[in-house]
């Protein structure tokens, strides 16, 4: 079901709901003014006869000595039967359109009565000596209030209808922007991150469709740098690839100390390749938010100790681990693995620029009351500005740098992940990276 329809069948059920109640309330109260009204007919039809009656000289007969009036004297209303008759019961003038049997008039005021076989409706007046009784056919009154129901309720059918016609072109013209979008979204090919355009959108949905470019803009953004990745990681195995290959061939052509630097060389070759592929590893993990070991403990000594040793496995400049006195014993607010990576990488990478002759100094302090700052420190040669910025770009390297060019993108990445703090400074003599992380709450 469409959201047009099912729109229109929601509010078109209120409608005829609300609409209904309000008929059939407005025709209830109709019907009851229609049965005053014509009850107040009956009443002032017969105040008027008696009102004409006073007018009139009493013309009495030889005999018996009571009045006889003509009905045309009285001027009785077409369309009501109307009986005069004395308090003796008998009767003096009567309308053409009263019925053969008399009128009951023994009771004063408004009665239902069935004379012949027709129900009436009759209204008596006493005045003096005489019962005014005037009355009209209940059948007549039933056609009448057909009638006049029916041309009441026919408008508001007619309202009803159209509303629902109104609602639904209404509805159709409302969603039309929605229709556009749909449109607009079936047209477009899996690699296309266009904005779509916001001109003629309601206030509604603009904002749905801003936030759905800023999406488009966030997967644009992702395959572009999944695509430069690739190509990348492409360049990069390839050299690796090519070196161990030649190194093979000339260990199978030569013999001696020369195939076995060759096959040394290959090693050397196949390790670099190996590297290579677990920091992609390590990154395409991070990225993609795969799980690691959460919740172990991680103390900031534990971990830095873990990475130097991870660091230091081939020979280079010396590591000097430091802290301050008052680092507490709470564990890290991440995981070990991520840490440990972290930390690694930022050794490494010190270690691999650090001049000949120096060391690298690791020191761990405080950082806040949630929090350790770890800061590493090399004695490079510096690095400019421009170049510090693009430190975290995957696969880029400085010139004397015999890297892969991912351990600093595999830091911001577990940075971003883990919501560490991630910070450059560089010095004249050197680097430090100052990599900030949250402790773990102590449970009461």
């Amino acid at each position: 079901m469409t959201l047009r329809l099912r729109l229109t069948l929601g509010l078109g059920a209120a409608f005829v709901l609300l609409w209904s109640l309000a008929a059939t309330w407005m025709l209830y109260d109709l019907r009851n003014q229609l049965m005053q009204s014509l009850d107040e007919r009956l009443a002032a039809s017969a105040r008027m006869v008696a009102g004409l009656l006073v007018q009139l000289p009493q013309a009495r007969t030889a005999n018996d000595g009571v009045p006889h009036l003509s009905a045309e004297q009285l001027g009785i209303p077409n369309g009501l039967a109307c009986q005069i008759s004395s308090l003796r019961g008998e009767v003096l003038a009567r309308s053409h359109s009263t019925p053969d049997d008399l009128l009951d008039a023994g009771q004063k005021g408004f009665r239902d009565q069935i004379i012949g076989d027709r129900p009436w409706r009759s209204f008596t007046l006493i005045q003096g000596d005489l019962r005014i009784t005037t009355a009209d056919r209940l059948d007549e009154r039933a056609t009448l209030k057909r009638s006049i129901l029916l041309a009441a309720a026919l408008p508001v059918v007619v309202a009803l209808l159209g509303s629902l016609a109104l609602l639904w072109i209404g509805l159709g013209r409302g969603l039309a922007p929605l229709e556009r979008i749909r449109a607009a979204l079936a047209g477009r090919s899996a690699n296309t991150s266009e904005p779509l355009p916001l001109t003629g959108l309601s206030a509604e949905l603009a904002p749905l469709v801003e936030a759905q470019n800023q999406l488009f803009q966030r997967i644009g953004d992702t395959l572009e740098r999944e695509r430069r990745l690739t190509d990348d990681a492409a360049h990069e195995l390839r050299s690796p690839l090519t070196a161990v290959k030649t190194h093979l061939q000339v260990a199978a052509m030569t013999e001696g100390d020369n195939a076995r630097t060759a096959i040394a060389m290959a090693e050397q070759g196949a390790d670099h390749l190996q590297r290579i592929l677990e920091q992609l590893l390590m990154l395409a993990r991070v990225e993609g938010n795969l799980p690691f070991d959460e919740g172990l403990p991680c103390r900031p000594l534990q971990i830095a100790r873990q990475a130097i040793a991870d660091a230091t496995q081939k020979s280079g400049a010396a590591i000097e681990l430091s802290c301050a006195d008052d680092l507490p014993e709470r564990c890290l607010a991440m995981p070990p693995a991520l840490a440990i990576a972290a930390l690694r990488n930022l050794l490494e990478n010190a270690r691999r620029h650090t001049k000949a002759g120096t060391s690298v100094s690791l020191h761990i302090a405080l950082d806040g009351l949630h929090g350790v700052l770890f800061k590493v420190r090399d004695q490079g040669p510096g690095i400019t500005p421009e170049r510090l910025q693009r430190f975290t770009e995957r696969f880029w390297r400085s010139a004397d740098s015999d890297g892969s060019g991912l351990g600093l993108s595999i830091v911001k990445a577990i940075a971003e992940r883990c919501g560490c703090t991630l910070q450059f400074i560089a010095h004249g003599d050197g680097l430090e990276v100052q990599l900030g992380a949250a402790l773990r709450r102590e449970t009461p």
